[in-house]
């Protein structure tokens, strides 16, 4: 069984200029996903490749242990870009260093690392026991429904519930929804093989964390997640 890590960290983010490598409880941000990338590979026998258009992110990635030659093609490190795309290309370009095939591709995102090895071992095991699924990716209990209280503008110019659903009148009579955290997503080959441009599908799965996780997207998230790493509030160790 061939496994490959993908870590993926492009310079040019906007929300937090500099959030790959910004220092959070005194170590680059992108240490703790290529901690997990190193336990999991450990595990598996796998192999491990950043994905990056940043010098200074691939020198810091080097500085701990992980040099790579590989460079994402500016045209896949915009802020439009997608993250399959961008997977698809790193996925060919190691398969054909490597003369190989994949048969599972984790990857792990620097921006969430509120993760440990037993999430992505268990939700990996998931994966394994159903044949059908093509992925499985880490969500975490939500905040809101779109069901009860999430609106979005309609075609009249008002503003409804995003899934109006007849007389439900509280969060807890809707249908079960969850938060994709985007801290994790592990994808079966022949999902690549497909004319796929996002990872959820119709024969996707979950992985609900059992702890805190969410994603840096602007000051406050990292803030605070400096705060729950330096201050041991975590309840786990990433």
């Amino acid at each position: 069984m061939n496994i490959l890590v993908t870590i993926c960290a492009r310079g040019g983010s906007k929300g937090v200029p500099g959030k790959n490598i910004r220092k959070l409880a005194g170590l680059p941000l992108l240490h703790y996903s290529l901690n997990h990338a190193r336990l999991f590979a450990e595990k598996y026998n796998a192999h491990i490749v950043l994905s990056t258009d940043s010098d200074d992110i691939a020198k810091v990635a080097e500085a701990f242990g992980l040099p790579t030659e590989y460079r994402r093609p500016i045209e896949l490190a915009q802020d439009h870009s997608g993250k399959v795309d961008a997977l698809k290309h790193v996925l060919g370009y190691m398969e054909n260093k490597g003369q190989l095939k994949y048969d599972y591709l984790l990857d792990l995102d620097v921006t969430a690392p509120l993760r440990t090895l037993e999430d992505l071992d268990t939700a990996f095991q998931v994966l394994l026991k159903d044949e059908n699924a093509y992925n499985i990716f880490s969500v975490s209990e939500p905040h809101r429904s779109p069901y009860f209280n999430q609106v979005e503008k309609k075609e009249n110019g008002y503003y409804d519930l995003v899934k109006p659903l007849g007389n439900i009148v509280s969060r807890q009579q809707g249908p079960k929804v969850y938060d994709m955290n985007a801290s994790f997503y592990i994808y079966r080959r022949f999902f690549f093989t497909n004319e796929f441009v996002k990872p959820v599908t119709q024969k996707s799965l979950i992985y609900l964390m059992p702890h805190i996780c969410f994603d840096i997207d602007n000051e406050t998230d990292f803030l605070m997640m400096d705060y729950l790493v330096a201050n041991n509030k975590l309840g786990f160790k990433i």
